[in-house]
């Protein structure tokens, strides 16, 4: 018998604390390395894991969202169980709200499971930066005949108070989970770590179906997987943590280590996309035999031009997307989005530049985040002056200077040294 499996993201969060990045966009919909978006990385888990039945369930500021998804995930196959299907919120509660959790959004849509009669139902989130072979943890949750799997990433137990934390028994079944609790139990046979639950589970058709009615009718209940329907399992259910650090990616080296980043932060999406400009990054974009897949576009090629002392266009240590343009410009440290444009003179270092973004002529940009077609003027100053910085811009604690989109070339004008 083929094993049927629907895949549901949930790619409907405000993503508060990466503002200003979300203020017109779901933080799924955010771009990460130049080319893709963050929804990406889970989509491309599931394709590559062999899962091509999808629904994404949306919600707030879908607009950018959808338009990627329509861009670049828009794919039917011979058979009808192939599908990425965006599903926009549609109020079908009986008070007709928006959804109230991450178990309240399925069961506003539990039609589309009722209708796929899947054997199993992998529901993940669409908020971080990892790759995962789900296959494995299928594998996993079949081999334990569990009725559900929580994927869990081992983290320092200073970081408890963070996390979701799953406590589990030497045998991988979990006994207990504690929300934020700086006092977690840590891992069997580890004392200085805890499993912090990565929000992605493996449930059995019957079980989910039955629990999401169940929590739909418990007054009080705050509808959320994490928070009410996996601990009211605990002792009543086969119910299994399956330890992310033992997936292994097809293609990867035997000493690989797998990466998962909680991109949750502005300091943090910040850190997670320096990992990318490594020799040998933790988080490898090269890897041809398990992809990451995005929206395809018409652009050309990356340009550098003028070898002149004081006037070569070029990075180091630097990722440069298709349709940049260097002419003359300096890059360091640093990841481009398509379509950049550095002008000669100007001076880019340990920043993400956004598309379509212009730095003018003898212009320097240092610690910071461009947003979309962000233009810096000839001889302006970003992340020199941090006091100036906070006048116009976002700017984090650590000192990371945060730009929004159009509406700041006016502003950036008045920062002119």
């Amino acid at each position: 018998m083929r094993l049927r499996v629907l895949g549901i993201v949930l790619a409907g969060g405000k993503g508060t604390r990466l503002y200003p990045l979300t203020k017109e966009r779901a933080k799924p919909a955010v771009p990460f390395g130049g080319k893709y978006r963050i929804i990406d990385f889970v989509l491309s888990n599931f394709i590559n894991s062999g899962i091509y039945s999808i629904y994404v369930l949306t919600q707030f500021k879908s607009q950018s969202l959808l338009q990627h998804l329509s861009d670049g995930w828009a794919f039917g196959g011979l058979l009808k169980q192939q599908f990425v299907i965006p599903v926009p919120a549609q109020m079908r509660s009986a008070g007709e709200t928006w959804y109230k959790g991450t178990a309240d959004a399925i069961f506003q849509n539990i039609n589309l499971v009722e209708q796929s009669d899947p054997h199993l139902v992998v529901i993940f989130g669409a908020d971080h930066i990892y790759r995962m072979n789900v296959a494995s943890m299928i594998e996993y949750h079949l081999e334990r005949r569990a009725q559900v799997t929580v994927a869990a990433v081992p983290v320092p137990k200073e970081q408890a108070a963070e996390f979701g934390v799953v406590e589990v028994a030497s045998d991988g079944r979990i006994i207990g989970f504690h929300e934020k609790r700086p006092d977690s139990p840590t891992m069997p046979g580890d004392a200085d770590r805890v499993y912090a639950s990565m929000g992605n589970y493996i449930f059995s058709t019957r079980t989910l179906l039955r629990e999401l009615r169940d929590d739909a009718a418990k007054e009080g209940s705050s509808h959320d997987f994490g928070k009410d329907i996996l601990p009211s399992l605990v002792g009543r259910a086969e119910i299994f943590a399956y330890d992310f650090q033992t997936n292994q990616i097809p293609g990867e080296a035997p000493d690989y280590k797998p990466y998962w980043r909680d991109v949750g932060t502005i300091d943090a999406y910040y850190e997670a996309s320096m990992d990318l400009r490594a020799v040998s990054p933790a988080l490898n974009l090269y890897n041809s035999e398990w992809p990451l897949r995005t929206a395809g576009y018409p652009d050309p090629p990356a340009k550098f031009t003028f070898d002149e002392e004081n006037r070569r266009g070029q990075a180091l240590d630097s990722i440069v997307s298709a349709g940049c343009i260097l002419s003359g410009g300096m890059v360091r440290n640093s990841v481009l989005a398509r379509g950049v444009h550095v002008h000669a003179g100007a001076v880019v270092e340990d920043s993400i530049l956004l598309d379509n973004c212009d730095i003018g002529r003898r212009a320097r940009v240092r610690r910071a985040i461009l947003d979309k077609n962000v233009r810096v003027p000839p001889e302006a100053t970003i992340g020199y002056d941090l006091e100036q910085d906070r006048r116009f811009h976002h700017v984090t604690d650590s000192g990371i200077v945060v730009v929004a989109g159009i509406r700041s070339q006016v502003e950036i004008a008045s920062v002119i040294v």
